[in-house]
């Protein structure tokens, strides 16, 4: 399999600007490229059997001010996993949608918008809440989201002092 990995990894050097690539496992790399790069990658590697985009997810890297997307496409044929990373200003999160590549990524593009605040251009559905109906602060998978503060302004502060018990099945806890 590894054999199969490296044909691709070589594949993909040669036809990509790959700013560096990492193995993972005998089954898994990744690669970063420049964000203006990534709709060519994913095209290409779907040509090539990387057919399934598997998530869409992001990293908030806050010391860089910058947010990471990550692209995960699985090969069913070969059993291989590609990474694709990119990075996005944190400041003005923005990136353009890949649904006309991976019609499903309309959801995944959903969950980052709404964890993460990356508008995706081109996803109108992407601002739709799909968890989160009614949140009203920043999106909380940011660093800088501060969820005791969030907590102590929307619930009341409960005496924790008390020691609280419940019934289950006739005996006291």
């Amino acid at each position: 399999m590894m054999n199969s990995m490296n044909n691709i990894m070589k594949q993909v050097d040669d036809v990509l600007n790959v700013l560096n690539k990492e193995v993972i496992s005998n089954r898994q790399f990744a690669i970063d490229i420049n964000k203006g790069d990534v709709h060519q990658a994913l095209t290409y590697l779907k040509s090539i059997g990387f057919t399934q985009l598997s998530i869409i997810t992001c990293v908030d890297l806050i010391a860089d001010n910058k947010f990471q997307l990550i692209y995960i496409l699985n090969n069913w044929e070969l059993g291989l996993f590609v990474i694709v990373r990119t990075d996005i200003d944190r400041d003005n999160p923005s990136y353009v949608t890949v649904v006309n590549i991976f019609p499903g990524a309309k959801y995944y593009e959903r969950e980052v918008h709404e964890f993460f605040g990356v508008t995706f251009e081109g996803n109108d559905s992407s601002f739709k809440p799909l968890l989160l109906e009614i949140w009203d602060d920043i999106p909380p998978l940011r660093k800088d989201f501060d969820p005791q503060v969030y907590s102590d302004r929307k619930f009341e502060k409960r005496d924790s002092d008390k020691i609280y018990r419940s019934k289950i099945g006739g005996v006291k806890l």
